[in-house]
């Protein structure tokens, strides 16, 4: 059942759920959405989850693809109240634990800051001090996920942010793709061999 649904872009939202007879979850995990139109047609679609630890609840963060058949519809239509068929938690080898204590290094394109964000949060829920950094690459400030959030002082957490549209004024790295020196610059030193986690679309 659908809670709440808070837009994070102008392309995408977060999706608050109640889950009857859900079971608890990992951070890097994600869940099967299922939708089911009156005719019968049904489609299913994988969402990661955004956030980990309530067994009755589950959040996931969704961008509108153009011409889509689910998100747009998740994206902008769905109401509170809603019902949805859901499957998982999937997935065990791309998942954080609070019991792992190494350095991690976490490079999210685009939406893909979704179950990396899922990570971030288990890790201050846990209070675990392993040290986290983030580098995430996005087209354009007005494209970042989790704004004020990434934006709030996290001890252990350092935030990298690469644009790769248009840099906001001020920027002291110009527009343009991730590059090594990025990762190089955000990351963590090879001999550290810290966990690394990457998401984000194939391009």
């Amino acid at each position: 059942v659908v809670l709440a649904r808070r837009p994070e872009t102008a392309t995408a939202a977060t999706l608050l759920l109640h889950v009857d007879g859900g079971g608890s979850s990992v951070a890097g995990q994600r869940v099967e959405v299922r939708l089911t139109a009156e005719d019968g047609y049904s489609a299913d679609r994988e969402y990661s989850l955004a956030r980990t630890g309530d067994a009755d609840r589950a959040e996931i963060t969704v961008q509108a693809i153009e011409g889509g058949e689910v998100s747009p519809f998740l994206v902008d239509e769905i109401e509170v109240g809603s019902e949805l068929a859901l499957r998982g938690p999937i997935g065990g080898w791309f998942v954080w634990r609070p019991e792992q204590t190494e350095p991690v290094l976490l490079v999210a394109g685009g939406s893909g800051i979704v179950p990396l964000m899922a990570m971030v949060r288990a890790r201050r829920a846990a209070g675990s001090r392993a040290p986290f950094r983030l580098v995430y690459s996005v087209r354009s400030r007005a494209e970042l996920f989790y704004r004020s959030e990434l934006r709030a002082p996290d001890p252990g957490v350092d935030v990298t942010t690469v644009y790769t549209r248009e840099a906001p004024e001020g920027s002291r790295r110009p527009a343009g793709r991730l590059t090594v020196a990025d990762v190089n610059t955000g990351g963590w030193p090879p001999d550290f061999a810290p966990t690394c986690y990457v998401c984000g679309p194939t391009g």
